[in-house]
Protein backbone atom coordinates (compact mmCIF):
# COMPACT_ATOMS: atom_id res chain seq x y z
CA UNK A 1 0.00 0.00 0.00
CA UNK A 2 2.80 2.40 0.89
CA UNK A 3 4.64 1.61 -2.33
CA UNK A 4 1.51 2.35 -4.34
CA UNK A 5 0.98 5.66 -2.56
CA UNK A 6 4.64 6.53 -3.13
CA UNK A 7 4.43 5.70 -6.84
CA UNK A 8 1.24 7.77 -7.15
CA UNK A 9 2.97 10.74 -5.48
CA UNK A 10 6.10 10.24 -7.54
CA UNK A 11 4.34 10.03 -10.87
CA UNK A 12 1.95 12.89 -10.14
CA UNK A 13 -1.26 10.91 -9.83
CA UNK A 14 -0.61 8.20 -12.42
CA UNK A 15 -0.87 4.67 -11.03
CA UNK A 16 1.50 1.87 -11.88
CA UNK A 17 0.09 -1.56 -12.66
CA UNK A 18 0.14 -3.71 -9.56
CA UNK A 19 2.48 -6.70 -9.54
CA UNK A 20 0.87 -10.06 -8.83
CA UNK A 21 1.47 -11.28 -5.28
CA UNK A 22 2.83 -14.59 -6.49
CA UNK A 23 5.70 -12.94 -8.38
CA UNK A 24 9.11 -13.61 -6.90
CA UNK A 25 11.39 -10.71 -6.03
CA UNK A 26 14.49 -12.54 -7.24
CA UNK A 27 14.99 -13.42 -10.91
CA UNK A 28 15.00 -17.12 -11.77
CA UNK A 29 18.28 -18.58 -12.95
CA UNK A 30 18.43 -21.23 -15.55
CA UNK A 31 20.95 -24.08 -15.58
CA UNK A 32 22.66 -22.44 -18.55
CA UNK A 33 23.43 -19.32 -16.52
CA UNK A 34 24.81 -21.43 -13.66
CA UNK A 35 27.09 -23.36 -16.01
CA UNK A 36 28.36 -20.08 -17.44
CA UNK A 37 29.23 -18.81 -13.99
CA UNK A 38 31.10 -22.02 -13.14
CA UNK A 39 32.94 -21.84 -16.47
CA UNK A 40 34.04 -18.26 -15.68
CA UNK A 41 35.42 -19.23 -12.26
CA UNK A 42 39.02 -19.93 -13.44
CA UNK A 43 39.10 -16.60 -15.24
CA UNK A 44 37.88 -14.78 -12.14
CA UNK A 45 40.62 -16.35 -10.04
CA UNK A 46 43.17 -14.44 -12.12
CA UNK A 47 41.72 -11.17 -10.88
CA UNK A 48 42.69 -11.67 -7.25
CA UNK A 49 44.56 -8.79 -5.75
CA UNK A 50 46.88 -9.15 -2.83
CA UNK A 51 47.14 -6.32 -0.34
CA UNK A 52 50.54 -4.77 0.14
CA UNK A 53 52.00 -5.08 3.60
CA UNK A 54 52.87 -1.40 3.85
CA UNK A 55 52.83 0.00 7.35
CA UNK A 56 51.05 3.34 7.12
CA UNK A 57 51.38 4.14 10.81
CA UNK A 58 55.16 4.35 10.47
CA UNK A 59 54.88 6.95 7.71
CA UNK A 60 52.38 8.90 9.85
CA UNK A 61 54.76 8.82 12.80
CA UNK A 62 57.61 9.96 10.56
CA UNK A 63 55.48 12.84 9.30
CA UNK A 64 54.65 13.94 12.85
CA UNK A 65 58.30 13.74 13.87
CA UNK A 66 59.32 15.78 10.84
CA UNK A 67 56.71 18.45 11.63
CA UNK A 68 57.87 18.60 15.24
CA UNK A 69 61.46 19.06 14.10
CA UNK A 70 60.47 21.86 11.72
CA UNK A 71 58.41 23.58 14.43
CA UNK A 72 61.32 23.37 16.86
CA UNK A 73 63.60 24.90 14.20
CA UNK A 74 61.35 27.98 13.89
CA UNK A 75 62.91 30.91 15.73
CA UNK A 76 60.00 33.36 15.87
CA UNK A 77 56.98 31.21 16.76
CA UNK A 78 54.58 34.04 17.71
CA UNK A 79 55.06 35.65 14.29
CA UNK A 80 54.33 32.35 12.53
CA UNK A 81 51.19 31.89 14.62
CA UNK A 82 50.16 35.48 13.88
CA UNK A 83 50.61 34.98 10.14
CA UNK A 84 48.71 31.68 10.27
CA UNK A 85 45.84 33.27 12.21
CA UNK A 86 45.84 36.22 9.82
CA UNK A 87 45.59 33.86 6.85
CA UNK A 88 42.61 32.09 8.43
CA UNK A 89 40.87 35.39 9.17
CA UNK A 90 41.57 36.62 5.62
CA UNK A 91 40.10 33.43 4.19
CA UNK A 92 36.99 33.78 6.35
CA UNK A 93 36.61 37.47 5.42
CA UNK A 94 36.96 36.65 1.74
CA UNK A 95 34.25 34.02 2.08
CA UNK A 96 31.94 36.56 3.73
CA UNK A 97 32.58 39.16 1.00
CA UNK A 98 31.98 36.63 -1.80
CA UNK A 99 28.74 35.54 -0.10
CA UNK A 100 27.58 39.16 0.14
CA UNK A 101 28.41 39.81 -3.51
CA UNK A 102 26.61 36.63 -4.49
CA UNK A 103 23.45 37.87 -2.72
CA UNK A 104 23.16 40.97 -4.95
CA UNK A 105 20.95 40.02 -7.93
CA UNK A 106 22.94 41.13 -11.00
CA UNK A 107 26.41 41.52 -9.54
CA UNK A 108 27.56 37.85 -9.74
CA UNK A 109 27.07 37.76 -13.51
CA UNK A 110 28.92 41.05 -13.93
CA UNK A 111 31.77 39.75 -11.79
CA UNK A 112 31.82 36.57 -13.88
CA UNK A 113 32.18 38.65 -17.04
CA UNK A 114 34.98 40.67 -15.44
CA UNK A 115 36.76 37.44 -14.50
CA UNK A 116 36.40 36.03 -17.99
CA UNK A 117 37.68 39.27 -19.48
CA UNK A 118 40.70 39.33 -17.17
CA UNK A 119 41.43 35.67 -17.92
CA UNK A 120 41.34 36.39 -21.64
CA UNK A 121 43.64 39.38 -21.21
CA UNK A 122 46.07 37.36 -19.06
CA UNK A 123 46.22 34.55 -21.64
CA UNK A 124 46.81 37.05 -24.45
CA UNK A 125 49.37 39.06 -22.48
CA UNK A 126 51.42 36.29 -20.83
CA UNK A 127 50.66 32.83 -22.25
CA UNK A 128 50.07 33.17 -25.97
CA UNK A 129 53.56 34.11 -27.17
CA UNK A 130 56.94 32.61 -26.27
CA UNK A 131 58.58 35.92 -25.31
CA UNK A 132 55.75 36.85 -22.97
CA UNK A 133 55.92 33.41 -21.29
CA UNK A 134 59.63 34.01 -20.65
CA UNK A 135 58.77 37.43 -19.23
CA UNK A 136 56.16 35.87 -16.92
CA UNK A 137 58.66 33.25 -15.74
CA UNK A 138 61.25 35.93 -14.96
CA UNK A 139 58.64 38.01 -13.12
CA UNK A 140 57.71 34.97 -11.01
CA UNK A 141 61.36 34.27 -10.22
CA UNK A 142 61.99 37.88 -9.11
CA UNK A 143 58.86 37.72 -6.95
CA UNK A 144 60.11 34.48 -5.36
CA UNK A 145 63.46 36.13 -4.65
CA UNK A 146 61.75 39.14 -3.06
CA UNK A 147 59.58 36.92 -0.86
CA UNK A 148 62.43 34.71 0.29
CA UNK A 149 64.74 37.70 0.76
CA UNK A 150 67.52 36.39 -1.47
CA UNK A 151 67.49 39.45 -3.71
Amino acid sequence: MAATAYSVALLGGARLPAAPRSASLLPRRSACQLRLQVADAPRLSLLRVKAASEDTSASGDELIEELKAKWDAVEDKPTVLLYGGGAIVALWLTSVVVGAINAVPLLPKIMELVGLGYTGWFVYRYLLFKESRKELASDIETLKKKITGTE
